[in-house]
Formats: structure tokens, C-alpha cells, sequence
């Protein structure tokens, strides 16, 4: 069945790859292992450039490695959100006796690839550019957009969680799609790009600890 899939890469991320040593992962491998019976048309990868930061000044490098090795896929395109900075005045956790209870901070927030994703998965879906529509995400804000595709559009939609089976969205499976998946680590251990890549520009290489 020719299925396309939608990436929420933030909710792929912090969902099961943060802190794992299996951050350099192949979606073209990994939706070829959880999606056995059916051939992926297209993977559509949505997320948002990040910025350096004191205590992570390498992560725009990391991240440019791994959208390069992403483009080197024939079936995956990339899809670019924004962050927004801006600064907000928070609640202290455990504000001191006597003391402030809120501190000015510079809060980021990561904006439009939840809508990037919603758009292109109703848009696919409304033009008939695949059978089936997988969402790989736990982000209840796309509960609407697979509902409509699934019961409005007819379509074949699976949704696959990143996130530990105890902070599975249940209002994802409410709108009960036409299947559920969980990622597991052994999946994400057998998807993994090899350490070494090449595209148009060069080398491409793991980002160390990664």
C-alpha cells in the first residue's frame, strides 16, 4: 500500500531519542521496520533550525549533520518551522524565604511545524498522493487533523508514538485511527545510518556521542 509519513521530529526527539545513542537514525529504515506491509511513497520530516546556546554550543553543527544525512534519503523531505525567543517572566520552582518568586527569563518557543505537519498531511490526503497517512507523533494538537483524514476523507491513517507507552496521548486514539504503533529501542538500534555518509558537498560524519 503506497503510505506517506509525517515526522514530528521535536516529538521524535524528545519522545525517545534525547540522552540515546540513537540519535542518528535512518526514518527510511525505521518506517521500513514498524511498516512492513505497506511501501513508503514519501517521508515528510518537520522541524525547526536551533540556535547555540552556552551549554550547547554544538548543536546547530549536530543538527546540520543530521539534515544533510536526511537529505541524502530518496524518499524524505525536510520541512522548516521556526523558534521564536522572547523573554517572559516565570514562576521560581522553590522561591527562597523573603525573596523573588518570579525571574525574567528568555523562553523559546518552537513554531509551525505542528501546522506545517497538519497542512501537508490533510493536503496529501484531500489529493489522494498516497493510501495511507502515518503520523509519527504524540502531539494531541494533530488529533483533529487525523480525524478529519481518517472519518471525513476515508483514508488508511496509523499513528506511531515515540513517547514511553505510560505517556501515550489518549485523545490521538480517540480519534481511533486505523492503527497504532509504538517505537522501540530495538528498532531505533536497527535504523541507524552508517557512521559515514556522502552527499553533494562531502562527508558527512556522526556527530560524536551521538
Amino acid at each position: 500500500m503506497r503510505t506517506n509519513v509525517y515526522v514530528d521530529g521535536f516529538n521524535l526527539y524528545y519522545g525517545c531519542l534525547k540522552g540515546t545513542p540513537y540519535r542518528w537514525l535512518d526514518l527510511e529504515a525505521l518506517c521500513a521496520r514498524l511498516l512492513t506491509n505497506n511501501r513508503v511513497h514519501r517521508i515528510r520530516y518537520f522541524t525547526a533550525r536551533v540556535s547555540a546556546r552556552p551549554n550547547k554550543a554544538h548543536d546547530p553543527v549536530h543538527q546540520d549533520k543530521y539534515l544533510r544525512a536526511l537529505a541524502t534519503l530518496p524518499t524524505v523531505s525536510i520541512h522548516l518551522g521556526s523558534f521564536l525567543t522572547k523573554p517572559a517572566k516565570m514562576p521560581l520552582a522553590v522561591p527562597r524565604p523573603g525573596g523573588p518568586k518570579f525571574a525574567d527569563v528568555l523562553k523559546t518557543e518552537e513554531k509551525g511545524s505542528d501546522v506545517n505537519l497538519a497542512t501537508y498531511l490533510v493536503a496529501d490526503a484531500f489529493r489522494g498522493d498516497a493510501a495511507a497517512f502515518v503520523v509519527v507523533s504524540n502531539d494531541s494538537d494533530l488529533t483533529e487533523p487525523i480525524r478529519i483524514v481518517r472519518h471525513e476523507l476515508g483514508k488508511v491513517v496509523g499513528v506511531i508514538n515515540p513517547h514511553p507507552p505510560n505517556k501515550r496521548s489518549r485523545a490521538l486514539l480517540s480519534c481511533k485511527p486505523t492503527f497504532f504503533k509504538q517505537i522501540r529501542r530495538g528498532a531505533l538500534a536497527a535504523s541507524q545510518f552508517p557512521e559515514t555518509l556522502t552527499d553533494a558537498t562531502g562527508t558527512i560524519t556522526k556527530p560524536a556521542g551521538w
